[in-house]
């Protein structure tokens, strides 16, 4: 596969993981507690202002809710955890609880009172040992049940749902550490020699965890056994990850990436973790303008850190069309993406589990096509051309449509497509049959002396959906090309793409959800970055995504009844072009930088976050 780096803007990973490794007191003196300074002496209380004894049961900690704590982690790698024991056997853990017995007790004598710096984890200062009046008094085999306080739930962006605190120094890579795939889980191959380049330590393959080490491992059920869902535990002085598939895996692998840089370790206890929606993605217009291919292996790899798995390519339109074809070159921008380059996108994509989703528009925003086939383009009844809309009448149209369709079905070997059916332009009037009475002529010939422009332009609709599903693929297709009251249906299988109710005869959500059809969340309100500004779009803010957005608000800032929420697949941020020359590409990323990780928190769990925005964009500036 495709090898696999940190998100941009970063710096390199193994840098940043050297700073967590022990220089020279090794694996024990990183076991100072990682919650306070100096920690407790042996078998204190729990100092004042130290989380109390969490009750029985899972905690929350994506959000605020009654009774779930607000704290973030500090240093100690804390965090909220969620329940579930160990799926480490009972053998293993009392070796564990030997070994981290012993390795404290080794590091209290040493010098635990010298872990200052607010337990960084760093070696014990030179004359610590001798120095310190609670090493000298401290009992030879001390409890880390009662040495260490409640762990609380990493900083992540998206935070974890859930968490099980627990009492014990964490996890942090040490000399000795490394990242091991658990027997029979090899298909995680990539997942660890990810890690542990990221993290700067070990990668041994199939192989026996040891203390210290990160182990990956597939089955256990995940959290919920729900795809994309993991548990990760950190104990006796190792983490594990279990999920019920390779992508719930890799997603915990990214909490303890993010753990690290947010609070320098991964806090002891339990962590069950799982999307909301399964659809989780940005929306690129690279037709309108022209991205490089490391830009958007850049924002690939910045998705994949915040859990998105969806990048949707818009790549023909008015403007240009920027992929490379084989089957029609003449309709090929001057500047394109190869297929060379294509090819590398979806290999990365792929690789850190998300799906490249390429959209081919039509029967409207086709003008880069018709500028090299001018006369499939149509024209009304003053013989007048509409920009970007091709005649649906002719059966020229639809086999070149088709055509590109299989190609491109080919190229990118993921499981959707999008075919567009949006503003087609015969039927943004007010009397579409008067103005296109060749349109309405065809539809009646095709449909019965009852058919419409717009039953012509639905069985378009449905007969491209049928050429992507004969490919495999399952059709996606924007709301404004899905109509009401007509003699055509749109094929009840193609997924509504809800982005906006101002065209003529604008539906609202609640008509296609209660005709069954599944949704993604696209609202133009909030999750549409028009370049330029025009036609009163602003930039959108993340803060207003974080505060009062949810998947459930389709359009406007109003949410559809909640009994709809199971159809309502996921969400979609989408950068349009419409003023290419308005910003630059790299503008852009920084652009949609805070609305994107706002995006992610709230698709994965769209409950009241437990953070203030102020904290919020302060844990992005860490991450």
């Amino acid at each position: 596969m495709t090898a696999r780096n940190e998100s941009a803007g970063k710096g390199p990973i193994p840098d940043t993981a050297r700073s967590f490794v022990t220089p020279s007191g090794g694996y024990a003196a990183s076991l100072c507690p990682i919650n306070h300074p100096n920690g407790p002496a042996p078998d204190a209380p729990d100092a004042p202002g130290r989380a109390p004894e969490a009750p029985a049961g899972a905690s929350r900690s994506g959000a605020s809710r009654s009774g779930a704590s607000r704290s973030g982690g500090g240093a100690a790698g804390g965090g909220r955890w969620s329940g579930g024991g160990s799926p480490a056997g009972p053998g293993r853990r009392g070796r564990g609880a030997r070994w981290a017995v012993g390795s404290l007790a080794f590091a209290l004598v040493l010098g635990l009172g010298g872990c200052g710096g607010g337990g960084d984890g760093g070696a014990a200062s030179p004359g610590a040992a001798t120095d310190s009046p609670r090493a000298a008094d401290a009992s030879p085999s001390p409890s880390p049940t009662r040495t260490y306080p409640l762990s609380t739930a990493p900083r992540t962006i998206p935070a974890v749902r859930e968490h099980v605190p627990a009492r014990g120094p964490g996890w942090r890579p040490g000399a000795g550490s490394g990242v091991v795939v658990a027997r029979g889980s090899g298909v995680l191959a990539d997942e660890a020699r990810l890690l542990a380049r990221e993290l700067g330590i070990a990668n041994r393959g199939e192989a026996s965890a040891r203390p210290g080490d990160v182990e990956l491992a597939l089955g256990g059920g995940g959290a919920s056994g729900t795809p994309e869902s993991y548990t990760l535990t950190t104990r006796d002085g190792r983490v594990r990850i279990t999920a019920p598939d390779e992508a719930g895996v890799f997603y915990g692998t990214r909490t303890v990436k993010q753990a690290l840089r947010s609070g320098g370790a991964v806090p002891e206890g339990v962590i069950r973790d799982r999307p909301d929606r399964p659809q989780r993605g940005l929306m690129v217009d690279v037709a309108r303008k022209h991205f490089t291919a490391a830009w958007l292996e850049a924002r690939v790899r910045e998705m994949a850190d915040l859990k998105l798995n969806q990048l949707g390519l818009h790549f023909s339109d008015d403007q240009g069309f920027r992929i490379e074809s084989d089957s029609h070159p003449e309709v090929v921008s001057r500047q394109h993406l190869t297929k060379a380059e294509v090819r590398r996108i979806v290999a990365l994509a792929s690789s850190l589990h998300i799906t490249v989703i390429p959209e081919i528009d039509s029967p409207g925003h086709l003008g880069a096509v018709l500028a090299a086939h001018p006369s499939l383009r149509l024209r009304n009844a003053q013989g007048a051309v509409r920009r970007g809309a091709i005649d649906i009448a002719r059966p020229e149209s639809a086999r070149i449509v088709d055509e590109l369709l299989r190609e491109y079905a080919q190229l990118f070997p993921g499981r959707y497509f999008h075919v567009g059916a949006d503003e087609y332009q015969a039927l943004m009037v007010a009397n579409p049959e008067a103005s296109y009475p060749a349109l309405a002529a065809e539809a009646r010939r095709r449909h019965g002396s009852g058919a419409r422009v717009q039953d012509l332009a639905t069985s378009w609709l449905n007969e491209r959906a049928a050429v992507v599903r004969a490919a495999g693929k399952q059709p996606k297709a924007w709301n404004d090309g899905f109509f009401r009251g007509g003699v055509v249906d749109a094929d009840e299988r193609v997924e509504v793409e809800y982005w906006t109710g101002r065209e003529i005869g604008a539906r609202p959500p609640a008509e296609y959800l209660s005709e069954g059809r599944k949704v993604v969340n696209v609202n133009d309100r909030y999750l549409y970055y028009v370049l330029g500004e025009p036609n009163q779009f602003t930039y959108p803010t993340g803060r207003e995504i974080y505060a009062s957005w949810t998947p459930l608000v389709l359009r406007g800032t109003q949410a559809v009844p909640a009994r709809y929420s199971g159809q309502i697949l996921g969400a979609r941020f989408a950068v349009w072009c419409d003023l290419a020359g308005s910003q630059t590409q790299d503008q852009v990323a920084a652009g949609i930088r805070m609305p994107l990780r706002a995006l992610a928190q709230k698709v994965w769990d769209p409950r009241e976050p437990a953070l203030s925005w102020s904290e919020f964009s302060t844990l992005a500036g860490r991450l």
